[in-house]
């Protein structure tokens, strides 16, 4: 038996409570559902992923890698990681694309790399391209949407004192004139230098983000991110260009040809693909790479502890939120200087786990 060959593939769930309240113009973050897997290989070398929901479909995601995808791997050989996503993929055919086949498959898969590199010796954002060694941070965790204004501003001269690059604002009051407020206020307090987003979390028609797009452009926005459903792909389209702020899309985007669908039409300004909701580190740069070919920017969703050497792996590598998401089940931080991330020198994901904490708060 070669000694890359899995032998043998754990995997748990953890819950793991925000840090702080989280509400959009669709949801409240509930907890955060994470899915862990370690792939051991016959020379005894662990690899761990993770994936993640925000309080629901945890159990569903677990229960899908437990019944149809980890038993498949057992006797495989790690290291052939393209011919493995296609594996799990074939196995759970009958529910793809979307989102539960999606987080399984991304646990999986970043496994996976983290075996890659800790076999070679190298860190993810390295081995992965090693395109920049280090991009600026924007905030998230100050602009939520039930925040009155005093906390907005607040919070995003906080970051920007803080020597952050951005901050977003979470937009979809119901009324355009609050949004566009709330957004002024901010706007004048920290000047015309620190950027802002908005983001809408798929909310609004598609006349409804034309108008409100308008409202926005006043304050130089950096862009305006998931203002409609994500599969109205049209709808982006017709947006994009009636406004000079830029579209983004991507945390609720699950496969590499919806993407494509959004790059082709001219629909997307910038891609936030979301490692796990798009089925992992595999995916993930396949969607990045065709981004950059065209000539679009990337600043992926959430998880930041892994998007910190993605981003920074990739020419197209734009921005990365900040949003800390695994404290409580980790024992690294990640390095931001000058408002910039640095990422993980160490091999593999660069993400040291805490596996007490980990056994306190697992649930299956």
């Amino acid at each position: 038996m070669p000694s890359t060959t899995i032998k043998r593939i754990e995997t748990r769930l953890v819950n793991i409570e925000p840090e702080t309240l989280r509400t959009d113009a669709t949801q409240t973050f509930v907890r955060q559902e994470t899915i862990l897997v370690t792939v051991e290989t016959a020379d005894g070398l662990r690899g761990t992923g993770y994936s993640y929901t925000i309080g629901t479909g945890g159990s569903s995601v677990f229960a899908l890698l437990r019944d149809h995808v980890a038993a498949g791997l057992v006797g495989r050989d790690a290291r052939d990681i393209e011919g493995l996503w296609a594996r799990m993929l074939a196995a759970t055919r009958a529910t793809a694309f979307g989102p539960l086949t999606s987080l399984a498959l991304a646990a999986v898969d970043t496994a996976l790399w983290d075996l890659r590199c800790l076999r070679a010796g190298e860190p993810l954002w390295r081995l992965a391209g090693g395109a920049h060694e280090r991009l600026p941070v924007y905030d998230t965790e100050g602009g939520w949407l039930h925040l009155p204004v005093d906390a907005l501003v607040e919070n995003v001269r906080a970051a920007r004192d803080r020597g952050l690059r951005g901050a977003k604002l979470k937009v979809g009051r119901p009324t355009a004139v609050e949004d566009a407020e709330r957004l002024a206020a901010v706007r004048a307090a920290v000047g015309p230098s620190f950027e802002l987003m908005v983001d809408a979390n798929q909310s609004l028609t598609g006349a409804e983000a034309i108008r409100r797009a308008r409202a926005y452009e006043p304050c130089d926005i950096a862009w305006f991110e998931e203002p409609m459903p994500a599969e109205d792909v049209a709808g982006h389209e017709r947006l994009a260009r009636s406004t000079s702020v830029p579209v983004a899309v991507g945390e609720s985007i699950y496969s590499v040809g919806h993407f494509a669908e959004f790059l082709r039409a001219g629909a997307a300004g910038i891609v936030q693909v979301d490692v796990a909701r798009v089925g992992g580190i595999t995916p993930w740069l396949k969607v990045a790479h065709a981004a950059e070919a065209f000539n679009v920017r990337v600043a992926p969703h959430f998880l930041m502890e892994l998007h910190a050497s993605l981003a920074c792996a990739v020419p197209a590598g734009m921005y990365v939120e900040y949003i800390p998401q695994l404290g409580a089940i980790t024992t690294s931080e990640l390095v931001i200087e000058d408002g910039a991330v640095v990422p993980p020198e160490a091999p593999g994901l660069g993400i040291a786990w805490d596996e007490d904490a980990i056994a306190d708060l697992r649930v299956a």
